[in-house]
Protein backbone atom coordinates (compact mmCIF):
# COMPACT_ATOMS: atom_id res chain seq x y z
CA UNK A 1 0.00 0.00 0.00
CA UNK A 2 2.81 2.40 0.76
CA UNK A 3 4.30 1.81 -2.65
CA UNK A 4 0.96 2.39 -4.36
CA UNK A 5 0.36 5.59 -2.40
CA UNK A 6 3.81 6.87 -3.22
CA UNK A 7 3.52 6.48 -6.97
CA UNK A 8 0.95 9.26 -7.56
CA UNK A 9 2.97 11.64 -5.42
CA UNK A 10 6.14 10.88 -7.37
CA UNK A 11 4.62 11.26 -10.84
CA UNK A 12 5.41 14.97 -10.85
CA UNK A 13 9.11 14.04 -10.95
CA UNK A 14 8.52 12.77 -14.49
CA UNK A 15 6.58 15.89 -15.45
CA UNK A 16 8.00 17.76 -18.44
CA UNK A 17 7.21 21.06 -16.72
CA UNK A 18 9.05 20.01 -13.58
CA UNK A 19 12.05 18.89 -15.62
CA UNK A 20 12.22 22.27 -17.38
CA UNK A 21 12.03 24.05 -14.01
CA UNK A 22 14.81 21.80 -12.69
CA UNK A 23 16.91 22.67 -15.73
CA UNK A 24 16.23 26.37 -15.17
CA UNK A 25 17.30 26.22 -11.53
CA UNK A 26 20.35 24.11 -12.33
CA UNK A 27 21.35 26.64 -14.99
CA UNK A 28 21.09 29.51 -12.51
CA UNK A 29 23.29 27.70 -9.97
CA UNK A 30 25.89 26.62 -12.53
CA UNK A 31 25.88 30.08 -14.12
CA UNK A 32 26.66 31.84 -10.85
CA UNK A 33 29.38 29.28 -10.08
CA UNK A 34 31.01 29.87 -13.46
CA UNK A 35 30.72 33.65 -13.11
CA UNK A 36 32.45 33.60 -9.73
CA UNK A 37 35.25 31.49 -11.22
CA UNK A 38 35.89 34.00 -14.02
CA UNK A 39 35.42 34.04 -17.82
CA UNK A 40 38.25 31.53 -18.39
CA UNK A 41 36.56 28.80 -16.38
CA UNK A 42 36.03 25.57 -18.32
CA UNK A 43 32.26 25.66 -17.69
CA UNK A 44 31.73 28.72 -19.90
CA UNK A 45 32.63 27.12 -23.25
CA UNK A 46 30.64 24.06 -22.19
CA UNK A 47 27.52 26.19 -21.61
CA UNK A 48 28.00 27.96 -24.93
CA UNK A 49 28.52 24.76 -26.88
CA UNK A 50 25.61 22.83 -25.37
CA UNK A 51 23.22 25.81 -25.52
CA UNK A 52 24.06 26.76 -29.10
CA UNK A 53 23.79 23.13 -30.18
CA UNK A 54 20.35 22.77 -28.64
CA UNK A 55 19.03 25.94 -30.31
CA UNK A 56 20.47 24.71 -33.60
CA UNK A 57 18.70 21.36 -33.18
CA UNK A 58 15.44 23.13 -32.31
CA UNK A 59 15.67 25.17 -35.49
CA UNK A 60 16.63 22.16 -37.59
CA UNK A 61 13.10 20.86 -38.13
CA UNK A 62 11.35 24.20 -38.50
CA UNK A 63 11.40 24.51 -42.34
CA UNK A 64 10.13 20.98 -43.02
CA UNK A 65 7.70 21.12 -40.08
CA UNK A 66 6.15 24.39 -41.22
CA UNK A 67 5.89 23.25 -44.83
CA UNK A 68 4.41 19.80 -44.23
CA UNK A 69 2.12 20.88 -41.39
CA UNK A 70 0.71 23.89 -43.22
CA UNK A 71 0.26 22.01 -46.52
CA UNK A 72 -1.55 19.20 -44.72
CA UNK A 73 -3.71 21.55 -42.68
CA UNK A 74 -4.66 23.70 -45.68
CA UNK A 75 -5.78 20.67 -47.66
CA UNK A 76 -7.65 19.29 -44.67
CA UNK A 77 -9.41 22.61 -44.23
CA UNK A 78 -11.21 22.04 -47.52
CA UNK A 79 -13.69 20.06 -45.41
CA UNK A 80 -14.25 23.00 -43.09
CA UNK A 81 -17.08 25.48 -43.37
CA UNK A 82 -15.69 28.87 -42.48
CA UNK A 83 -11.92 28.18 -42.74
CA UNK A 84 -11.38 31.77 -43.89
CA UNK A 85 -13.28 32.95 -40.84
CA UNK A 86 -10.88 30.99 -38.61
CA UNK A 87 -7.90 32.68 -40.22
CA UNK A 88 -9.57 36.06 -39.82
CA UNK A 89 -10.34 35.40 -36.16
CA UNK A 90 -6.71 34.42 -35.53
CA UNK A 91 -5.38 37.60 -37.08
CA UNK A 92 -8.00 39.67 -35.25
CA UNK A 93 -6.84 38.33 -31.88
CA UNK A 94 -3.22 38.96 -32.88
CA UNK A 95 -4.17 42.61 -33.46
CA UNK A 96 -6.28 42.93 -30.29
CA UNK A 97 -3.58 41.64 -27.96
CA UNK A 98 -0.91 43.69 -29.76
CA UNK A 99 -3.04 46.83 -29.38
CA UNK A 100 -3.47 46.47 -25.62
CA UNK A 101 0.17 45.38 -25.20
CA UNK A 102 1.49 48.53 -26.84
CA UNK A 103 -0.85 50.65 -24.71
CA UNK A 104 0.65 49.00 -21.64
CA UNK A 105 4.15 49.70 -22.95
CA UNK A 106 3.35 53.38 -23.54
CA UNK A 107 1.78 53.74 -20.10
CA UNK A 108 4.78 52.15 -18.37
CA UNK A 109 7.26 54.36 -20.23
CA UNK A 110 5.32 57.57 -19.63
CA UNK A 111 4.89 56.88 -15.90
CA UNK A 112 8.28 55.26 -15.24
CA UNK A 113 10.30 57.68 -17.48
CA UNK A 114 13.27 55.35 -18.06
CA UNK A 115 15.12 57.85 -20.29
CA UNK A 116 15.39 60.51 -17.61
CA UNK A 117 18.39 60.14 -15.33
CA UNK A 118 19.35 56.79 -16.81
CA UNK A 119 23.09 57.44 -16.49
CA UNK A 120 23.92 56.09 -19.96
CA UNK A 121 26.23 58.31 -22.01
CA UNK A 122 25.73 59.44 -25.64
CA UNK A 123 28.93 57.59 -26.58
CA UNK A 124 26.99 54.33 -26.51
CA UNK A 125 25.00 55.52 -29.52
CA UNK A 126 28.07 54.87 -31.68
CA UNK A 127 27.06 51.20 -31.75
CA UNK A 128 24.50 51.66 -34.49
CA UNK A 129 22.42 48.67 -35.58
CA UNK A 130 23.51 46.83 -38.73
CA UNK A 131 19.91 46.35 -39.92
CA UNK A 132 17.02 48.77 -40.01
CA UNK A 133 13.37 48.08 -40.57
CA UNK A 134 11.22 49.44 -43.39
CA UNK A 135 7.77 48.78 -44.78
CA UNK A 136 9.27 48.04 -48.20
CA UNK A 137 11.65 45.58 -46.58
CA UNK A 138 8.72 43.79 -44.98
CA UNK A 139 6.92 43.45 -48.31
CA UNK A 140 10.08 42.09 -49.91
CA UNK A 141 10.59 39.65 -47.03
CA UNK A 142 7.23 37.99 -47.72
CA UNK A 143 8.05 37.25 -51.36
CA UNK A 144 10.13 34.04 -51.53
CA UNK A 145 13.63 34.54 -52.89
CA UNK A 146 13.91 30.83 -53.74
CA UNK A 147 11.93 27.62 -53.40
CA UNK A 148 13.59 26.76 -50.08
CA UNK A 149 13.08 30.15 -48.42
CA UNK A 150 16.82 30.42 -47.81
CA UNK A 151 18.82 33.60 -47.35
CA UNK A 152 22.61 33.96 -47.20
CA UNK A 153 24.79 36.36 -45.24
CA UNK A 154 28.54 36.84 -44.96
CA UNK A 155 30.04 36.70 -41.48
CA UNK A 156 32.90 38.89 -40.30
CA UNK A 157 35.25 35.92 -40.73
CA UNK A 158 34.36 35.71 -44.41
CA UNK A 159 32.28 32.55 -44.08
CA UNK A 160 28.84 32.34 -45.68
CA UNK A 161 25.92 31.61 -43.38
CA UNK A 162 22.61 30.21 -44.66
CA UNK A 163 19.37 31.03 -42.86
CA UNK A 164 15.75 30.25 -43.62
CA UNK A 165 13.05 32.90 -43.79
CA UNK A 166 10.06 31.36 -42.05
CA UNK A 167 7.64 33.95 -43.41
CA UNK A 168 8.65 32.96 -46.93
CA UNK A 169 8.32 29.25 -46.11
CA UNK A 170 4.87 29.97 -44.70
CA UNK A 171 3.87 31.79 -47.90
CA UNK A 172 5.22 28.92 -50.02
CA UNK A 173 3.44 26.24 -48.01
CA UNK A 174 0.15 28.12 -48.18
CA UNK A 175 0.56 28.44 -51.95
CA UNK A 176 1.38 24.72 -52.34
CA UNK A 177 -1.54 23.73 -50.12
CA UNK A 178 -3.99 25.82 -52.15
CA UNK A 179 -2.49 24.49 -55.39
CA UNK A 180 -2.95 20.92 -54.13
CA UNK A 181 -6.63 21.69 -53.57
CA UNK A 182 -6.93 22.93 -57.15
CA UNK A 183 -5.05 19.91 -58.54
CA UNK A 184 -7.51 17.52 -56.82
CA UNK A 185 -6.81 13.80 -57.47
CA UNK A 186 -3.46 14.33 -59.19
CA UNK A 187 -2.15 15.90 -55.97
CA UNK A 188 -2.96 12.87 -53.80
CA UNK A 189 0.57 11.34 -53.99
CA UNK A 190 2.07 14.69 -52.98
CA UNK A 191 -0.35 14.99 -50.05
CA UNK A 192 0.34 11.43 -48.86
CA UNK A 193 4.08 12.14 -48.98
CA UNK A 194 3.62 15.37 -47.00
CA UNK A 195 1.57 13.60 -44.34
CA UNK A 196 4.04 10.71 -44.12
CA UNK A 197 6.96 13.10 -43.79
CA UNK A 198 5.06 15.01 -41.13
CA UNK A 199 4.68 11.82 -39.08
CA UNK A 200 8.43 11.16 -39.27
CA UNK A 201 9.22 14.75 -38.32
CA UNK A 202 6.94 14.41 -35.31
CA UNK A 203 8.93 11.44 -33.95
CA UNK A 204 12.22 13.32 -34.32
CA UNK A 205 10.57 16.33 -32.71
CA UNK A 206 9.75 14.19 -29.69
CA UNK A 207 13.42 13.32 -29.29
CA UNK A 208 14.32 17.01 -29.39
CA UNK A 209 11.65 17.95 -26.87
CA UNK A 210 13.06 15.45 -24.38
CA UNK A 211 16.38 17.36 -24.48
CA UNK A 212 14.71 20.63 -23.42
CA UNK A 213 15.75 20.48 -19.71
CA UNK A 214 19.41 20.06 -20.68
CA UNK A 215 19.23 22.83 -23.27
CA UNK A 216 17.47 25.14 -20.82
CA UNK A 217 20.12 24.57 -18.15
CA UNK A 218 22.96 25.34 -20.57
CA UNK A 219 21.32 28.46 -22.03
CA UNK A 220 20.42 29.96 -18.65
CA UNK A 221 23.87 29.16 -17.27
CA UNK A 222 25.46 30.88 -20.27
CA UNK A 223 23.29 33.99 -19.82
CA UNK A 224 24.07 34.26 -16.11
CA UNK A 225 27.81 33.63 -16.47
CA UNK A 226 28.18 35.99 -19.45
CA UNK A 227 26.02 38.94 -18.37
CA UNK A 228 24.95 38.73 -14.74
CA UNK A 229 23.37 41.75 -13.09
CA UNK A 230 26.39 43.93 -13.82
CA UNK A 231 25.45 44.13 -17.50
CA UNK A 232 22.37 46.20 -16.60
CA UNK A 233 24.55 49.01 -15.34
CA UNK A 234 23.19 52.45 -16.17
CA UNK A 235 20.29 50.94 -18.12
CA UNK A 236 18.74 49.18 -15.14
CA UNK A 237 15.81 51.61 -15.13
CA UNK A 238 15.10 50.86 -18.78
CA UNK A 239 15.36 47.08 -18.25
CA UNK A 240 13.05 47.27 -15.25
CA UNK A 241 10.51 49.24 -17.29
CA UNK A 242 10.61 46.60 -20.02
CA UNK A 243 10.12 43.74 -17.57
CA UNK A 244 7.34 45.61 -15.79
CA UNK A 245 5.51 46.00 -19.11
CA UNK A 246 6.09 42.35 -19.98
CA UNK A 247 4.81 41.26 -16.56
CA UNK A 248 1.63 43.33 -16.98
CA UNK A 249 0.97 41.70 -20.35
CA UNK A 250 1.74 38.21 -19.09
CA UNK A 251 -0.08 38.37 -15.76
CA UNK A 252 -2.83 40.95 -16.33
CA UNK A 253 -3.73 41.25 -20.02
CA UNK A 254 -3.48 37.55 -20.90
CA UNK A 255 -5.53 36.39 -17.88
CA UNK A 256 -8.25 38.89 -18.81
CA UNK A 257 -8.33 37.47 -22.33
CA UNK A 258 -8.53 33.94 -20.93
CA UNK A 259 -11.39 34.90 -18.63
CA UNK A 260 -13.23 36.47 -21.56
CA UNK A 261 -12.83 33.23 -23.52
CA UNK A 262 -13.86 31.19 -20.45
CA UNK A 263 -10.56 29.33 -20.32
CA UNK A 264 -9.22 28.50 -16.82
CA UNK A 265 -6.35 30.90 -16.18
CA UNK A 266 -4.24 28.69 -13.94
CA UNK A 267 -4.96 25.68 -16.14
CA UNK A 268 -3.61 27.55 -19.16
CA UNK A 269 -0.45 28.70 -17.40
CA UNK A 270 0.24 25.24 -16.02
CA UNK A 271 0.08 23.82 -19.52
CA UNK A 272 1.99 26.60 -21.26
CA UNK A 273 4.79 26.82 -18.67
CA UNK A 274 7.26 24.60 -20.62
CA UNK A 275 6.78 26.87 -23.64
CA UNK A 276 7.23 30.08 -21.63
CA UNK A 277 10.35 28.87 -19.84
CA UNK A 278 11.88 27.46 -23.00
CA UNK A 279 11.24 30.74 -24.81
CA UNK A 280 12.93 32.58 -21.94
CA UNK A 281 15.98 30.35 -22.19
CA UNK A 282 16.35 30.02 -25.97
CA UNK A 283 15.32 33.57 -26.99
CA UNK A 284 13.89 32.10 -30.20
CA UNK A 285 10.18 32.09 -31.03
CA UNK A 286 10.80 29.92 -34.07
CA UNK A 287 13.00 27.55 -32.12
CA UNK A 288 10.21 27.03 -29.58
CA UNK A 289 7.45 26.77 -32.20
CA UNK A 290 7.56 22.95 -32.53
CA UNK A 291 7.25 22.56 -28.75
CA UNK A 292 4.51 25.19 -28.65
CA UNK A 293 2.54 23.33 -31.30
CA UNK A 294 2.95 20.07 -29.39
CA UNK A 295 1.73 21.62 -26.14
CA UNK A 296 -1.37 23.32 -27.56
CA UNK A 297 -2.49 20.15 -29.32
CA UNK A 298 -1.63 17.50 -26.72
CA UNK A 299 -2.11 19.46 -23.48
CA UNK A 300 -4.73 22.06 -24.40
CA UNK A 301 -6.74 20.06 -26.93
CA UNK A 302 -6.52 22.60 -29.75
CA UNK A 303 -7.45 21.03 -33.08
CA UNK A 304 -4.27 19.81 -34.79
CA UNK A 305 -5.11 21.16 -38.28
CA UNK A 306 -5.88 24.60 -36.84
CA UNK A 307 -2.75 24.57 -34.63
CA UNK A 308 -0.66 23.68 -37.70
CA UNK A 309 -1.88 26.93 -39.24
CA UNK A 310 -1.98 29.24 -36.21
CA UNK A 311 1.35 28.45 -34.55
CA UNK A 312 3.66 28.95 -37.58
CA UNK A 313 1.77 32.15 -38.39
CA UNK A 314 2.01 33.32 -34.79
CA UNK A 315 5.72 32.55 -34.55
CA UNK A 316 6.35 35.03 -37.37
CA UNK A 317 3.79 37.74 -36.68
CA UNK A 318 2.56 37.45 -33.07
CA UNK A 319 5.22 39.18 -30.95
CA UNK A 320 3.76 41.22 -28.10
CA UNK A 321 7.15 41.39 -26.40
CA UNK A 322 9.35 42.32 -29.36
CA UNK A 323 6.87 44.28 -31.45
CA UNK A 324 4.67 46.01 -28.84
CA UNK A 325 6.19 46.41 -25.36
CA UNK A 326 9.82 46.82 -26.41
CA UNK A 327 9.50 49.38 -29.24
CA UNK A 328 7.00 51.44 -27.22
CA UNK A 329 9.21 51.67 -24.11
CA UNK A 330 12.43 52.00 -26.13
CA UNK A 331 11.11 54.75 -28.42
CA UNK A 332 9.89 56.81 -25.46
CA UNK A 333 13.21 56.16 -23.68
CA UNK A 334 15.12 57.53 -26.68
CA UNK A 335 12.83 60.57 -26.92
CA UNK A 336 13.33 61.27 -23.22
CA UNK A 337 17.10 60.75 -23.49
CA UNK A 338 17.44 63.24 -26.36
CA UNK A 339 14.88 65.59 -24.73
CA UNK A 340 12.50 65.34 -27.69
CA UNK A 341 8.88 66.03 -26.70
CA UNK A 342 6.23 63.60 -27.89
CA UNK A 343 2.62 64.51 -28.51
CA UNK A 344 -0.56 62.50 -29.08
CA UNK A 345 0.32 61.98 -32.76
CA UNK A 346 3.60 60.28 -31.82
CA UNK A 347 1.85 57.93 -29.42
CA UNK A 348 -0.75 57.10 -32.05
CA UNK A 349 2.04 56.28 -34.52
CA UNK A 350 3.66 53.98 -31.96
CA UNK A 351 0.37 52.11 -31.63
CA UNK A 352 -0.12 51.86 -35.40
CA UNK A 353 3.42 50.60 -36.05
CA UNK A 354 3.17 48.03 -33.26
CA UNK A 355 -0.22 46.71 -34.36
CA UNK A 356 0.41 46.68 -38.10
CA UNK A 357 4.16 46.19 -38.35
CA UNK A 358 5.02 43.23 -36.12
CA UNK A 359 5.37 40.96 -39.15
CA UNK A 360 8.15 43.25 -40.37
CA UNK A 361 10.44 41.53 -37.85
CA UNK A 362 10.01 38.12 -39.47
CA UNK A 363 13.17 36.70 -40.98
CA UNK A 364 15.29 39.63 -39.85
CA UNK A 365 16.87 40.73 -36.58
CA UNK A 366 13.71 40.81 -34.55
CA UNK A 367 13.14 43.55 -32.00
CA UNK A 368 16.00 45.76 -33.21
CA UNK A 369 14.44 45.99 -36.67
CA UNK A 370 11.03 46.71 -35.12
CA UNK A 371 12.54 49.49 -33.02
CA UNK A 372 14.27 51.12 -36.01
CA UNK A 373 10.99 50.92 -37.94
CA UNK A 374 9.24 52.69 -35.06
CA UNK A 375 11.94 55.34 -34.71
CA UNK A 376 12.02 56.12 -38.42
CA UNK A 377 8.22 56.45 -38.47
CA UNK A 378 8.34 58.85 -35.50
CA UNK A 379 11.33 60.78 -36.82
CA UNK A 380 13.46 59.95 -33.79
CA UNK A 381 17.27 59.48 -34.08
CA UNK A 382 18.19 55.93 -35.13
CA UNK A 383 21.49 56.35 -33.31
CA UNK A 384 19.53 55.92 -30.11
CA UNK A 385 19.29 52.20 -30.78
CA UNK A 386 22.96 51.88 -29.88
CA UNK A 387 22.17 53.11 -26.38
CA UNK A 388 20.22 49.94 -25.64
CA UNK A 389 22.34 47.20 -27.21
CA UNK A 390 24.26 46.39 -24.04
CA UNK A 391 21.16 44.98 -22.33
CA UNK A 392 19.68 43.39 -25.46
CA UNK A 393 20.39 39.74 -24.47
CA UNK A 394 18.92 40.19 -20.98
CA UNK A 395 15.64 41.81 -22.01
CA UNK A 396 15.31 39.55 -25.05
CA UNK A 397 14.76 36.60 -22.72
CA UNK A 398 11.64 38.17 -21.24
CA UNK A 399 10.39 39.41 -24.60
CA UNK A 400 10.56 35.95 -26.14
CA UNK A 401 8.81 34.35 -23.16
CA UNK A 402 5.88 36.73 -23.67
CA UNK A 403 5.92 36.18 -27.44
CA UNK A 404 5.56 32.40 -27.29
CA UNK A 405 3.00 32.53 -24.48
CA UNK A 406 0.88 34.93 -26.52
CA UNK A 407 1.07 32.64 -29.54
CA UNK A 408 -0.31 29.73 -27.51
CA UNK A 409 -2.91 32.04 -25.96
CA UNK A 410 -4.42 33.12 -29.28
CA UNK A 411 -4.51 29.53 -30.57
CA UNK A 412 -6.37 28.41 -27.44
CA UNK A 413 -8.79 31.36 -27.46
CA UNK A 414 -9.73 31.00 -31.13
CA UNK A 415 -10.08 27.23 -30.74
CA UNK A 416 -12.29 27.64 -27.68
CA UNK A 417 -14.55 30.21 -29.33
CA UNK A 418 -14.95 28.06 -32.47
CA UNK A 419 -15.55 24.67 -30.84
CA UNK A 420 -12.09 23.43 -31.85
CA UNK A 421 -10.83 22.73 -28.33
CA UNK A 422 -11.26 19.16 -27.15
CA UNK A 423 -12.37 19.27 -23.52
CA UNK A 424 -11.28 15.68 -22.90
CA UNK A 425 -7.70 16.44 -24.00
CA UNK A 426 -7.78 19.62 -21.92
CA UNK A 427 -8.73 17.68 -18.81
CA UNK A 428 -6.05 15.06 -19.45
CA UNK A 429 -3.59 17.93 -19.81
CA UNK A 430 -3.85 18.46 -16.06
CA UNK A 431 -1.51 15.49 -15.87
CA UNK A 432 1.54 17.47 -16.88
CA UNK A 433 3.69 14.49 -17.66
CA UNK A 434 6.01 14.63 -20.63
CA UNK A 435 4.37 15.23 -24.00
CA UNK A 436 3.83 11.95 -25.80
CA UNK A 437 4.66 11.41 -29.46
CA UNK A 438 1.17 10.26 -30.38
CA UNK A 439 0.63 9.59 -34.05
CA UNK A 440 -2.00 12.31 -34.24
CA UNK A 441 -0.12 15.17 -32.66
CA UNK A 442 0.31 17.14 -35.86
CA UNK A 443 -1.49 14.95 -38.32
CA UNK A 444 -4.15 16.53 -40.50
CA UNK A 445 -5.45 13.02 -41.16
CA UNK A 446 -6.58 12.34 -37.60
CA UNK A 447 -10.19 11.33 -37.19
CA UNK A 448 -12.55 12.86 -34.65
CA UNK A 449 -12.86 9.64 -32.67
CA UNK A 450 -9.11 9.23 -32.39
CA UNK A 451 -7.87 12.72 -31.55
CA UNK A 452 -9.33 16.15 -32.15
CA UNK A 453 -12.92 17.20 -32.81
CA UNK A 454 -14.28 17.79 -36.28
CA UNK A 455 -13.64 21.34 -37.43
CA UNK A 456 -16.91 23.19 -37.50
CA UNK A 457 -18.19 26.71 -37.06
CA UNK A 458 -19.22 27.93 -33.64
CA UNK A 459 -22.88 27.79 -32.87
Amino acid sequence: MATTATKPRMRWLKSFGFQVIAGLLAGLVLGFIARNQGPEHWLNPLFTGVGDTYVQILRLLIPVLVFTAVVSSVTKLREVTGAARLAGATIMWFLITAFFSVLIGIAVAVIFQPGIGSGVTPDAAANAPSHTGSWLGFIKSVIPANILGLTASTAASGSIRLNFNVLQILALSLAFGIAALKAEKSAEPFLRFSESLLSVVQVVLWWIIRLAPIGTAALIAHAVSSYGWEALGSLSKFALAIYLGLALVLFVLYPLVLLYARIPVMGFYRRVWPVTSLGFATRSSMGVMPVNQQIVTEKMGVSAPYAAFALPLGATTKMDGCAAIYPAVAAIFIAQFYNIPLDATHYLLIVLVAVLGSAATAGTTGATVMLTLTLSTLGLPLAGVGLLLSVEPIIDMGRTAVNVTGQALVAAVVAKRNNLLDEDIWEKGLDLSSPTPSSTAFSAESTPAESTPVLKPAN
